[in-house]
């Protein structure tokens, strides 16, 4: 049986109202409505020491997942999100986090290492939020992700453009207490992990398609399946879409040129 580890705390409105802020969308009655789909990553955070930071940014000790080893870079791959009632603002929530599977194997670059890890999200006495996340840890050396260009495709009907710039990624790690340097030191991101830019967070992708997906509409327990499948730069803007059918939402990220970078799928939870 792997750690459990627990957090409680009093769901506050000011973290919602930032959010809403920096992505100007509409904040909802927090204490009768609730928080949005994805809105909760905004609470409960772990808050390690500096002195449990790695070179990167991330912690290295005293953390849930711990890292398979020095040197390895953390990506953010996807995840699932099933909601099973409303988290309210004023109220005080419990999660509880563990590694639900890891798996070592052997990519084109070198060792990889498949992470799952599992929270419940808990406020008066049942569970509210269930998700999983897949984390995957790949060697420090490697090839560069290929950077688009080419024509611009605007957004067209249907779609959302987010000007994504330094500020609003430092703005968000704020929000979400994330630390790692690919997402705001520039410097960084260029000489040590040889990105072209600053790399778009994968929560902030995800809730972009989340937003996009209650723009049309939908509402109540929903479960949410995303997939982060290429890199995305800030300076190569951030447009989401969502698409609703009978009975689910397609959604996707793409960047400024037409290339995808997300995916994700809403429907109501089973």
């Amino acid at each position: 049986m792997s750690e459990v580890v627990e957090r409680s705390e009093v769901v506050s409105p000011e973290p919602a109202r930032a959010l809403g802020a920096l992505l100007d969308v509409p904040v909802p009655d927090l204490s009768r409505e609730g928080l949005p789909l994805l809105w909760h990553w905004l609470y409960l955070l772990d808050r390690p020491a500096q002195t449990d930071l790695g070179p990167d940014g991330h912690p290295v000790r005293n953390c849930v997942p711990a890292p398979p080893g020095p040197g390895r870079r953390r990506m953010w791959a996807g995840g699932r999100v099933r909601t099973r009632g409303v988290l309210r603002c004023g109220e005080p929530a419990t999660r509880r986090t563990r590694v639900a599977s890891r798996a070592d194997k052997q990519g084109r670059s070198g060792p990889l290492t498949f992470v799952t890890v599992e929270h419940l999200i808990s406020q008066g006495g049942r569970v509210v939020v269930e998700e999983r996340q897949d984390i995957v840890y790949r060697p420090a050396a490697g090839s560069l992700p290929a950077v688009s260009g080419g024509e611009v495709v605007p957004a067209g009907p249907g779609e959302w453009a987010i000007e994504v710039t330094p500020t609003l990624l430092f703005r968000f790690s704020a929000l979400t207490y994330n630390a790692h340097r690919i997402h705001y030191d520039r410097d960084y991101a260029r000489d040590v992990e040889g990105y072209p830019g600053l790399l778009t967070h994968g929560p902030l992708q995800a809730l972009a398609m989340a937003e996009a997906a209650r723009a049309t509409g939908v509402g109540g327990e929903v479960e949410f399946s995303y997939r982060l499948v290429a890199p995305l730069f800030d300076h190569q803007g951030l447009i989401t879409t969502a698409t609703k059918e009978s009975d689910s939402v397609a959604t996707a990220v793409r960047d400024r040129y037409g290339r995808q970078t997300a995916t994700g799928l809403l429907r109501g939870a089973a």
